[in-house]
């Protein structure tokens, strides 16, 4: 028997012991960790503009397709919509934020 399906088998045991007592990551820790890692990524290496999002086929919220669509200069089409947006603030907040539009992460994060 090798060292790699020794190792193998221990870590399918440690999967299948995780999953029973797993649940689901509150929606509040979801997004602040997002918000975070998009903090993160605009700091190390910038974020896409969102003209490039969308011809990417990641569909913008509301307010992400209120700035694409804004003449706005290079500067505020690569910022994050998000930092400002009090979508943002209520599901770093609110265990089950009133927050419903389409395309916004913070809504997908939520625990419904």
């Amino acid at each position: 028997m090798s060292d790699r399906s020794r190792d193998d088998r221990w870590m399918d045991e440690v999967g299948d012991r995780t999953m029973a007592f797993s649940m689901p990551a509150p929606s509040r820790f979801k997004a602040k960790l997002y918000s975070r890692l998009v903090e993160a990524q605009a700091q190390s290496t910038g974020l896409a503009p969102l003209s490039q999002s969308s011809a990417n086929g990641f569909g913008l919220c509301i307010f992400e397709k209120l700035v694409h669509i804004a003449p706005v200069g290079a500067a505020v089409a690569t910022r994050n919509p998000c930092r400002i947006c009090h979508a943002r603030v209520m599901a770093e907040r609110l265990e089950h934020a009133p927050i419903y539009w389409p395309h916004c992460p913070y809504v997908q994060f939520q625990n419904r």
